[in-house]
C-alpha cells in the first residue's frame, strides 16, 4: 500500500544541517542543475531514491546472469571448470578466481563452488564475455574467449536470444559500470534512466523471461521515474 507523505520543509536551518552532513562537495553536482539549495537537497534525495530502487533489479540480474554462465561453464568444463586449463582462462581471471578462495579460506567459508561462483564479482563474470586476448595464459598463449568460452558454452547462458559475444558483452558492461555508480553513492539522475531500465529488462530477458516479468513486478523503478522532484510531487 502506498503511503502518502507530507513533503519534508526544508528552512534555512534544515539545509544548512542537511548540506553539513552531505557535503558541499557532493551537494555542488545538483546545485549545479537546480540553483536552489532546497531543490538540490530534494534532488539528492530523489537519487538517493531511484539508486535504491535499481539495486534489487540489477542484483537479481547478476545472479541470474552468473548462475546461467556457471550451469554453461559446468556442462562444457565441469564442475570445476574454473580450475580446468581447458577453458582458457587469462591470468586475471585466474587471479580473482584465486583471491576469491583466498577471501573465502580467511573468512572460513567452503572453498567449493557454489560459495566460489557468489564470492566472484559482477566484473568478473562480464569480463568472461570479452575477447580475453590482452591477458596471456599460462605458457605464453593468448587467451581466445571466443573459441574457448563463448562459441562452445557461453552463448547457451543467454537461450532466449541469438547473440554475438559482443552484442552480448557490451549491454552487460554497461550495466557493470551503472551498478558501481550505484555502489559508490554517485549521481545517475542525469542519466537516460529509462534506457538503463530497459536494457536491464533486455538483458534479462535473454537469460530467463519469467526473471525478467518477476522484476518487473517487484520494483519501484518506474513509479519513481513517473515522480520526478521537479514536477512537485515527489517526497523525499
Amino acid at each position: 500500500m502506498t503511503v502518502n507523505r507530507p513533503e519534508f520543509q526544508l528552512d534555512d536551518v534544515t539545509t544548512r544541517a542537511l548540506t553539513g552532513s552531505f557535503s558541499e562537495d557532493r551537494l555542488s553536482t545538483y546545485l549545479r542543475v537546480t540553483g536552489d539549495p532546497g531543490q538540490a537537497l530534494r534532488l539528492h534525495g530523489w537519487n538517493t531514491a531511484i539508486s535504491a530502487a535499481f539495486y534489487g533489479p540489477l542484483r537479481c540480474l547478476e545472479v541470474a546472469f552468473r548462475n546461467a554462465v556457471d550451469r554453461t561453464l559446468t556442462r562444457t568444463y565441469g564442475p570445476a571448470w574454473f580450475d580446468n586449463p581447458r577453458t582458457g582462462l587469462n591470468v586475471m581471471a585466474l587471479q580473482r578466481i584465486a583471491e576469491a578462495k583466498d577471501d573465502l579460506r580467511r573468512g572460513r567459508y567452503p572453498q567449493d563452488r557454489p560459495h566460489l561462483v557468489a564470492a566472484l564479482s559482477l566484473g568478473f563474470w562480464v569480463s568472461l564475455l570479452g575477447r580475453g586476448g590482452d591477458r596471456p595464459v599460462h605458457g605464453g598463449s593468448k587467451a581466445d574467449y571466443e573459441r574457448t568460452l563463448w562459441r562452445p558454452s557461453l552463448h547457451h547462458a543467454f537461450a532466449h536470444a541469438r547473440l554475438s559475444r559482443g552484442q552480448a558483452h557490451q549491454p552487460l558492461d554497461h550495466l557493470r559500470t551503472f551498478r558501481n555508480r550505484i555502489a559508490h553513492h554517485e549521481p545517475i539522475f542525469h542519466r537516460h534512466l529509462r534506457a538503463d531500465y530497459a536494457s536491464l529488462l533486455n538483458v534479462a530477458g535473454w537469460i530467463c523471461p519469467v526473471t525478467r516479468d518477476w522484476i518487473v513486478h517487484h520494483n519501484r523503478v518506474e513509479a519513481l521515474l513517473a515522480r520526478p522532484p521537479q514536477d512537485g510531487s515527489a517526497n523525499f
